[in-house]
């Protein structure tokens, strides 16, 4: 269990009157006590999801909660076309976006579940529709992008995007893999958060742009003891075990990206990489390494210029 004495919400988060934000992945879990933080403190909330009929449900609990409400943003990580749609529709509606919390993403799936563009599901969910969120909706003050530990299972550079794009390449090296296929992926998609992150704070230093270790959380855990659930119903039964034993609450999960997003200065957080509560850590393994860096921010960029 991380330390929450260091930050704590209630207490330290300001007045956020007048604020814009936009959480993705909104609806639950961490991501919906981001939004009920955010709200509490009076800041104006996009919860940006796939699944309206999931989404809606939230809000209201979250009125309940609250007393505020939340505003709802179709928006399919899966699906390059729906982030440029939902960009749209959000400029449509604000001028401005002063916080983009890159919530959202799904984790060890079935290897056989591709993107509406053919990416592997991990990777296009957490990378090429993180940057085009980043270039249509222009760039807010401060970017929260949400990594995790298991950055460290990322393949090393020479096969790194092997596995990354539908084909005989990627079904040659998910072969290789074998059963370790998926976490692999999901390391690749966690490294390229970290990637994103150390890009948008080099080429706009005024922006604030961080990334978090995600916290292993209750409604992960509840989610992942349940096998049928289509985010870990590929994760082996002594995971889940071992995870029971580490959990912690979803709110409690929120503190790092919650701190980040508001009370953080640019001297604290500006391209670095946090672990719950607050604290900062090196990254290592492929995460370092910068010519993979530079070599994923330009396959990126190739991704969504279709967008």
């Amino acid at each position: 269990m991380p330390r929450s004495d260091k930050f704590n919400p209630v207490r330290d988060i300001p007045d956020l009157s007048g604020k814009v934000i936009l959480v993705t992945g909104g609806n639950s879990g961490i991501g919906y006590e981001t939004v009920k933080a955010l709200l509490s403190k009076n800041a104006k909330v996009y919860l940006a999801a796939r699944s309206k009929s999931k989404a809606i449900p939230a809000i209201e609990q979250l009125y309940t909660e609250t007393g505020k409400r939340a505003e709802f943003l179709a928006l399919d990580l899966a699906d390059l076309k729906s982030v440029r749609e939902a960009a749209e529709e959000f400029l449509s509606k604000e001028e401005r976006l002063d916080v983009l919390f890159n919530n959202g993403g799904v984790m060890v799936p079935p290897t056989d579940q591709l993107t509406k563009q053919g990416y592997d599901l991990q990777f296009g969910t957490n990378q090429p529709a993180l940057t085009a969120s980043h270039a249509h909706t222009s760039l807010p003050a401060r970017i929260i992008n949400t990594s995790s530990d298991l950055y460290t299972s990322a393949p090393k550079r020479d096969v790194f995007f092997e596995g990354l794009k539908d084909g005989a390449e990627r079904d040659a090296r998910l072969k290789k893999w074998g059963r370790r296929a998926p976490w692999t992926l999901y390391g690749a998609s966690k490294a390229g958060n970290i990637f994103v992150a150390k890009h948008y704070a080099k080429t706009y230093p005024g922006v604030l742009v961080s990334y978090r270790a995600a916290t292993l959380s209750q409604s992960l855990l509840f989610r992942c003891i349940d096998v049928t659930h289509l985010k870990c119903r590929n994760m082996p039964a002594i995971v889940r075990a071992a995870a029971s034993l580490m959990f912690t609450s979803p709110a409690v999960g929120a503190y790092t990206q919650l701190w980040a997003g508001t009370t953080a200065t640019a001297k604290d957080m500006n391209g670095k990489y946090f672990e719950p509560v607050a604290v900062e850590k090196t990254v290592k393994g492929a995460a370092g390494d910068k010519e993979l860096e530079d070599e994923l921010i330009r396959y990126l960029k190739h991704a969504i210029e279709a967008f």
